[in-house]
This record gives structure tokens, C-alpha cells and sequence, in this order.
């Protein structure tokens, strides 16, 4: 069976950004060991239920360096201990930008940990601040400086796009200055509106772009990424050649994965599941299940989020049958609006289909 990605949901940060609403809290010491012991004792349990090689580990939050360097590496190696992880396993963890002088960088990386995701947003402290961030330009700048001193050479650093008092110089001195640190990897998101968020209770007081005015950020942003060498190989990522996140193409090549930890999704042997927004449904093994994953709808939408695409013979090897004569009518449609191209072996979105990818993709499935 091939490899399963490992995801362990570290549910904790210092303050909540003005636009985030993942499950996190604001804890102590006392709070977050617990944390840990549970989150071993997952481990542990989950290594009995599921025979499954780990190609791929991600510690995501929340903030997961509020941990410490020791907490980060106790758990990758109880991860280490229960599971047989691949030797050439990716494993990321998410980083503060201000975490130059709180972790042991040399010791992360001699435990094992081998890629880095650094939430920068901006490189513009007027945008950093009206996104509710509390670290400066400067923090980041050390903190990869410091990863790369260690011997870290997969670093990502996440930004956002069409933020309030974001310019399109200001856009690209945020991009310019990723490239300047020399990382591999940049996400690039456009700014959302979520509920139970600051923003979304401020929502009719901020200078929000429209459409039109994010549209053209995100095309200038794909445009100028690909000058400074970063192809894009997802709506929202980017990346020097060959450091494409293996874990996130798990994800949208539709294989399986396994999440632990409050809010933790899980796909493993066909079936979709997950831990509520509860520390006691996770301390308790409560999981929800959402039902059957993998069928042909789910692949073509994931598959679409990539710029490779929907590779028809990957599809007919997957299900047994080519695609229909009615979707590819679809696509032929779709690539005439300018939309997507279709080939005689694949079907991808364009810059302009990523921008409208939901109601493209929506299209396509209602014509399979």
C-alpha cells in the first residue's frame, strides 16, 4: 500500500490574528504537556489500528513552535518510535516568525525535522499590524536566517494577498523580500472573510478590495512570482523546482492521510473522518465521520487545484474508465472562455479559471 501522509494538529497560539478562525486557544505550560501526553497516546494508538507507512509528516496549527524545540521533538519521536516513517520522509513543521531565539533550530534539525512553514503574511509592518500579527519584518528575517544557519534548506513562507492598505509595490516588496531570503517554497493567499473573526466583525468598516481589484492582485502576484523563479503548481503555492510540499500533494492527488488532534481531518481506506472542535472529543477518541472519500467527483476537484491538472490516464487508471464524452465537451467549452486547456492528455486551469475555480470546477462536476 503506498505511504500515508501524518498530520498532528498543534491547537495553540499567543493571541488570535484579526483573520483566522482555525481552532486554537491561549494556554500555559500545564495546558500544552497535557496536550502532548494525549497526542502521544493517539500515536501510540493509531500505530496498532493502521499497518501504514508515514511518507510525509506535518506539525500544523495554531502556532506549534509555542511548544518548544523539546515538546516538537518528544513527539516526532513517539511519531518515529510507533510508526515506520519513511528515511526520506518530509517533515514540516509550522514556525512563529519570531521563533529565532526560542527554538533550537540545530537540534529540530538533528532530530529529524527537514522543512520549515513560516507565517509571514507581509513584509510591511503597516500590513503586519492591521492584520493583528505580532512579529515585525526584522523577526522573520532572523528566524530564517537562524533555520538556515541550522542547515534548514526547505523553507516556506506563507503571505497573503489584497490585505488592507496592500499596493502593488507593497505586494511586491513582500514577494521580493521572500526571494531575498532565499526560501523554496511560498503560499500565497487571498484574504477571506471568515466567520467569528475580528475582520468579519469589522467587515463593513475595512477598505476591502472587490473582485476585480483581488483578481488583479492575485494575477500580478502569480506574474511577478514566476519572474523571481517560483513556478506556481497550486491555486495558492508556489516553489522552486523539485520543492513542491509533498504533503500537501498528498492532499489534492486524493491519497490518504491521518489527522490528530482537535479539528484533525483524516482520510484512511476510503473513508473521510475527523476529531470535532473539542479537546475532550480528541481526548476521548470521539471521531465524526463524514463518509465515503475518493470517488471521481473529489479527485477531479482536487485534481483541478493543481496547474498539471486532471491527467486523464492517471484518472482511467484510478477508475477504471475514461472520462465522459459529456465532460470533455465541457472542458472544450471552458477552454474557449479562456478558463482552462485541455490537451489530449490533460485538462488545467488557467490563472483566470483559478480565480473562479469553485463555480469552474462546479460546472465540470455537473457534467461528468
Amino acid at each position: 500500500m503506498e505511504p500515508i501522509g501524518l498530520y498532528l494538529h498543534i491547537p495553540f497560539c499567543d493571541g488570535k490574528c484579526y483573520y483566522c478562525n482555525f481552532f486554537s486557544k491561549h494556554t500555559d505550560d500545564a495546558a500544552i504537556d497535557e496536550y502532548v501526553s494525549a497526542l502521544k497516546r493517539s500515536v501510540a494508538s493509531w500505530s496498532n489500528r493502521i499497518n501504514r507507512q508515514i511518507g510525509t509528516v506535518y506539525f500544523g496549527g495554531g502556532t506549534p513552535s509555542l511548544l518548544g524545540d523539546q515538546r516538537l521533538i518528544d513527539l516526532l519521536d513517539t511519531v518515529k518510535g510507533c510508526f515506520d516513517v519513511d528515511k526520506n520522509a518530509e517533515i514540516t513543521v509550522e514556525v512563529n516568525p519570531s521563533s529565532a531565539f526560542s527554538l533550537d533550530f540545530s537540534a529540530m534539525r538533528a532530530a529529524g525535522f527537514n522543512r520549515l512553514s513560516i507565517g509571514l503574511q507581509s513584509a510591511n509592518d503597516n500590513e503586519l499590524q492591521l492584520l493583528g500579527r505580532r512579529h515585525t519584518v526584522h523577526d522573520a528575517q532572523n528566524t530564517v536566517a537562524a533555520a538556515q544557519n541550522a542547515g534548514f534548506d526547505n523553507i516556506s513562507l506563507d503571505v497573503m494577498l489584497a490585505v488592507p492598505e496592500q499596493t502593488m509595490d507593497s505586494l511586491h516588496h513582500t514577494l521580493d523580500f521572500c526571494a531575498d531570503c532565499q526560501v523554496q517554497h511560498i503560499s500565497a493567499y487571498i484574504l477571506k472573510i471568515e466567520l467569528e473573526t475580528r475582520f468579519y466583525q469589522q467587515r463593513k468598516k475595512l477598505p476591502l478590495f472587490d473582485d476585480d481589484a483581488q483578481a488583479a492582485i492575485y494575477e500580478e502576484g502569480v506574474s511577478y512570482l514566476n519572474k523571481l523563479g517560483y513556478h506556481q503548481y497550486e491555486i495558492s503555492n508556489f516553489s522552486l523546482k523539485g520543492r513542491e510540499s509533498r504533503h500537501n500533494l498528498m492532499y489534492w492527488h486524493d491519497q490518504e492521510y491521518l489527522g490528530l488532534g482537535p479539528s484533525a481531518h483524516s482520510f484512511l481506506d476510503g473513508k473521510r473522518f475527523y476529531y470535532d472542535n473539542s479537546f475532550d472529543a480528541f481526548y476521548t477518541d470521539k471521531l465524526s465521520y463524514e463518509g465515503d472519500g475518493g470517488n471521481e467527483e473529489e479527485y477531479i476537484m482536487l485534481a483541478l487545484r493543481l496547474t498539471e491538472g486532471l491527467i486523464f490516464d492517471r484518472f482511467k487508471q484510478r477508475f477504471g474508465h475514461p472520462l465522459s464524452d459529456r465532460f470533455m465537451r465541457s472542458a472544450g467549452m471552458l477552454t474557449e472562455k479562456g478558463f482552462a486547456t485541455l490537451t489530449s492528455s490533460s485538462l488545467s486551469l488557467t490563472v483566470k479559471g483559478f480565480l473562479v475555480s469553485n463555480a469552474v470546477i462546479g460546472y465540470l462536476l455537473e457534467n461528468t
